[in-house]
């Protein structure tokens, strides 16, 4: 059967195509009780929803990767000054024998139709990719050093009433190995008008598409012969400033069952971004880093992705904050049903199942990692104000005793004040680490409140000394218990001791 874009209950038998399309029957005429009228469908074809000239090629990569290929360059060319460009996609994979070469152009005409076990289901992807983005398409296929097959189709022969006549014709010529070249002339639904600007897009969106086999390096993309590079939406992978996102939580799974009555595994990631380490970057590295306008759930089908955006979220709606997390979610073809995919693969439709399963628990950890965001932040206001306080300690510390410790250095101390969650009892912490001493107050505890809250009501000026005067008292204690434990003593009694009595007392007050 044969589903039509974006219509999965629209089917159609390949004989009755074959016998509309004059490919069985040889016809170019059409009787009244035929189902299609091959002029006008291959131009309403053409209108089969590929959003970019990225997510039609990726019909064509998927193919080469199916074939097995682990090298695919594409080639953007403009043969004429002012006329469409020319596309051509070569791969290193099996290639097809005749019989496949002969149904490569068919609607529906996959050796490997509704298969589950990769990427292709419904033998739509090259004809009709093809035809959304040119008017004319020729395959042709070798294996084995033998000589190539190829067929081709074209739009403005179909329209003016030509017969279709796909069947294969042998090539002149000696071929390497195997492989299959794809070629798309007459490319008048192009977006871009500049070539340098449509190979830019190229790379970005296929880079991200198909990450995981770029960066495992089962796959070669080249782009007019320079290599794409993989994209990762996660910024897992990516380092500024030595720094890269962590995973949030281990990876959940969720599972489901399958149309064939078994059950399958899908996969969510969440990662968060370092806020304390990025956020000072400037608009035009953010976004070029993907950090602005990133935010949201990638969703991988079988390794490769289909889409990108707010996706399983539930009644979350998407904040600025939102921007410092990742969620992706990995899913097997075998529960294409849940997730609604379509012939093209662009987008997903999930079913009622589906957003039972995962969406009350997606959305509540996706509002956790919303408030996690936004501490980071007040963290990162917080320690900025506490600089001044820093300066003055570390000003003072040339003439306070010196505090021996291990590893490099042995000079003045830096300091930083910072603030997190701690355990309920626990008013700070400190730790020496090369030469700094790090002290994180406990948000908390009932000290953090007290001390810091009625600073807000006070003038800029006297606000700003008190602040200084509190912060230099916790770190001049805390240096000095630090003094001591390097002298040797313990000193971990006397903080908690003190901590609690502190609590304690202000619960009281």
């Amino acid at each position: 059967m044969i589903y039509f874009p974006g219509r999965l209950d629209a089917v159609l038998s390949v004989q009755a195509f074959e016998q509309v399309m004059g490919v069985a029957m040889g016809q170019q005429t059409h009787r009244k009780d035929d189902l299609l009228v091959s002029s006008n469908f291959i131009r309403a074809i053409r209108e089969s929803g590929y959003v970019s000239l990225s997510t039609a090629l990726a019909e064509l990569v998927d193919n080469s990767l199916q074939a097995e290929a682990t090298e695919v360059a594409i080639t953007v060319v403009r043969a004429k000054a002012d006329g469409d460009p020319e596309i051509c996609v070569e791969d290193n994979g099996r290639g097809m024998s005749r019989s496949e070469i002969e149904a490569c152009l068919r609607f529906g005409g996959s050796s490997r139709f509704d298969e589950r076990r990769s990427f292709g289901r419904f033998g739509m992807g090259l004809p009709a990719a093809s035809l959304s983005q040119a008017r004319r398409i020729e395959v042709t296929a070798w294996q084995n050093n033998r000589s190539a097959c190829q067929v081709f189709l074209d739009v403005d022969a179909v329209v003016a009433g030509a017969p279709v006549d796909l069947r294969a014709r042998r090539l002149s010529g000696s071929t390497v190995g195997s492989g299959c070249r794809v070629v798309w002339l007459n490319c008048d639904r192009i977006e871009y008008r500049r070539l340098a600007w449509l190979e830019r897009a190229l790379r970005r969106d296929l880079g991200r598409l198909y990450r995981r086999f770029l960066s495992s390096g089962g796959l070669t993309l080249t782009i007019n012969g320079k290599r794409v590079d993989p994209i990762d939406p996660t910024l897992l992978t990516t380092k500024v400033e030595g720094r890269s996102a962590r995973l949030a939580f281990e990876p959940i799974r969720y599972e489901l069952a399958t149309s064939a009555g078994k059950t399958a595994f899908v996969s969510v990631r969440f990662v968060m971004l370092p806020v304390q380490h990025w956020h000072h970057l400037d608009n035009v590295t953010k976004r070029r880093m993907g950090i602005v306008g990133g935010a949201g759930v990638s969703i991988l089908r079988a390794g490769r992705e289909i889409a990108s955006g707010w996706h399983l979220m539930g009644a979350k709606r998407k904040e600025n904050y939102d921007d410092w997390w990742r969620c992706e979610i990995d899913f097997d073809p075998v529960l294409d049903e849940h997730f609604g995919i379509t012939v093209n693969k662009q987008g997903i439709r999930p079913s009622q199942e589906l957003q039972e399963a995962l969406g009350p628990e997606l959305e509540s950890i996706a509002r956790l990692l919303n408030a996690r965001v936004r501490q980071a932040f007040e963290e990162v206001k917080f320690q900025a104000a506490t600089e001044t306080s820093c300066r003055i300690a570390e000003a003072a510390d040339a003439d306070l005793p010196v505090i021996r410790s291990t590893g490099k250095g042995s000079g003045a101390l830096s300091y930083r004040i910072g603030s997190e969650q701690l355990p309920i009892e626990t008013m700070f912490t400190s730790a020496l680490k090369r030469r700094t001493l790090d002290v994180t107050l406990n948000i908390d505890h009932p000290a953090f409140a007290a001390l810091y809250r009625p600073l807000q009501a006070l003038s800029d000026e006297a606000g700003k000394d008190l602040r200084t005067a509190l912060e230099l008292f916790l770190l001049s204690f805390a240096r000095t218990t630090t003094l001591l434990v390097s002298d040797g003593h313990d000193c971990d009694d006397l903080l908690r001791l003190w901590s609690k009595t502190y609590g304690r007392m202000l619960q009281k007050s």
